[in-house]
């Protein structure tokens, strides 16, 4: 097991908890490499390492090849947005002495988890003159924490005979902010009781203005995400797994990554891409659904090409090779009826390739063909890297989806590839150690294909 890897995979987890920390962390650790941003070419060259962006929540690290671009690229790509609660455009409101937080949740969350929990509160507030103000509280020690209240045992029996999915409403995930004392009004002046109407609201949104400028109307133009408060941690007396928040699906983007960093492209040009909103759809301009990757490839091609080509563009994510490196589901052997495990991916099992996705009769699938996976066998098996064949589930289950049906309609070969997590989409989730460090060994292997 690669020990220093796992240190730095948690450094990573603690400080991107969102899609645009996560993008500042990796260009960052690409520039150390001697990446730089494409803007400073004209031409690339083979050996060249340039970094493309997309609206501070999507990035693309690429290392140019010997080989035309039009023979294909190896490809690495993961999302790195996961579940958590947003921050309406109104967000404040007071109710009843207590100040809160509205919020709409992100993503497949089972809401009930959200409840009693420490959060943090990370994003960007951008003002009218455009300056952008980053916020995050919660995360240091001497910081105050946020949390989203729930009904007490002694009064939930009407709330405990519904199902689960409704004891929590979406309207009722709101974080709490803050809170002042009930004052007796009796005796008070019209005045007075003005001066005490949303005071707990006043409070908090003097803090915000005296912690960072921002005036109310200034979260109209907010993005701000509320996280589990709190850093990654080794989990079993045995220190053998990683309990943190956002390991669907930073565990792979970071091995991808890191793998990236560590291998220069041979023949063909490398790529590593990390993408946002996988977990609505990949919809938007930095999702994988848009035109992002296209865009960014033919930015490449642009540069590498004595004149630009969109034969060569569509030749060139045609031949392409792509490991769609996201999580799968951990065989949880408290949930045994679940899976078919002839056919499930095992905690510390090492990588986990999908050859399809989907939901139940395949639906949303991206199904690889066996010539390819026949190919990523053979380099796995020269690299010594442990993998494991599964699926999400049992068939009439449920499923999931992932960002290989984006890429595989350029007519390139695609495949599933990445770690088992248990409690998936759980606000802390778990992995093995021994899984992440198959997962970087993987990514290096894949770049090295021919």
């Amino acid at each position: 097991m690669n020990e220093q890897l796992i240190v730095d995979y948690k450094n990573f987890l603690n400080n991107g908890k969102t899609e645009r920390e996560c993008v500042e962390q990796i260009i960052k650790m690409a520039e150390k490499k001697g990446y730089k941003n494409i803007t400073k070419f004209k031409k690339l060259t083979p050996g060249d390492k340039v970094y493309i962006t997309k609206m501070n929540k999507a990035v693309g690290l690429f290392e140019i090849g010997f080989e035309p671009v039009e023979k294909g690229m190896n490809i690495l790509c993961a999302h790195i947005d996961s579940p958590r609660l947003d921050a309406k455009q109104n967000p404040f409101y007071e109710k009843d002495c207590i100040t809160y937080m509205n919020t709409h949740y992100y993503g497949g969350i089972k809401k009930y988890q959200w409840t009693t929990i420490p959060l943090a509160i990370h994003g960007v507030v951008v003002k009218k003159d455009g300056k952008s103000v980053n916020v995050v509280i919660g995360e240091n020690q001497d910081e105050p924490v946020f949390c989203i209240s729930d009904i007490l045992p002694h009064l939930a029996q009407d709330q405990m005979k519904e199902k689960a999915s409704d004891f929590i409403k979406g309207e009722d995930l709101d974080v709490i902010m803050g809170s002042v004392s009930p004052s007796n009004t009796d005796n008070l002046t019209k005045e007075e009781k003005k001066e005490l109407k949303e005071k707990s609201k006043k409070t908090v949104l003097a803090l915000l203005k005296e912690m960072y400028g921002i005036e109310e109307k200034d979260f109209e133009s907010a993005e701000l995400e509320i996280v589990p408060a709190g850093k990654a941690r080794d989990m079993g007396l045995d220190r053998s797994m990683i309990l943190g928040y956002g390991q669907d699906d930073r565990s792979c983007a970071y091995a991808s990554v890191a793998a990236m960093l560590e291998i220069h492209a041979g023949k063909r040009t490398t790529c590593c891409l990390c993408v946002d909103k996988e977990e609505i759809g990949s919809v938007g301009a930095t999702g994988m659904a848009s035109n992002l990757f296209e865009n960014m490839t033919a930015e490449i091609v642009a540069r590498t090409e004595a004149s630009y080509s969109e034969l060569t563009l569509r030749r060139c994510l045609e031949n392409s090779y792509m490991l769609s490196s996201d999580v799968n589901a951990a065989y949880d052997p408290m949930n045994a009826n679940l899976f078919d495990k002839d056919n499930t991916s095992m905690l510390g099992g090492g990588v986990t390739f999908q050859k399809y996705t989907g939901s139940r009769g395949k639906s949303g699938a991206s199904d690889a063909n066996p010539e390819f996976i026949a190919k990523v066998r053979a380099a796995m098996y020269d690299s010594n890297v442990t993998y494991q064949m599964a699926e999400l589930g049992k068939v009439d289950q449920g499923g999931g989806g992932t960002i290989a049906y984006h890429a595989a309609k350029y007519g390139m070969n695609v495949l599933d590839g990445g770690v088992a997590v248990l409690s998936m989409h759980a606000p802390w989730e778990i992995t093995s150690k021994e899984d992440i460090s198959q997962m970087y060994e993987c990514c290096k292997a894949f770049l090295g294909l021919n």
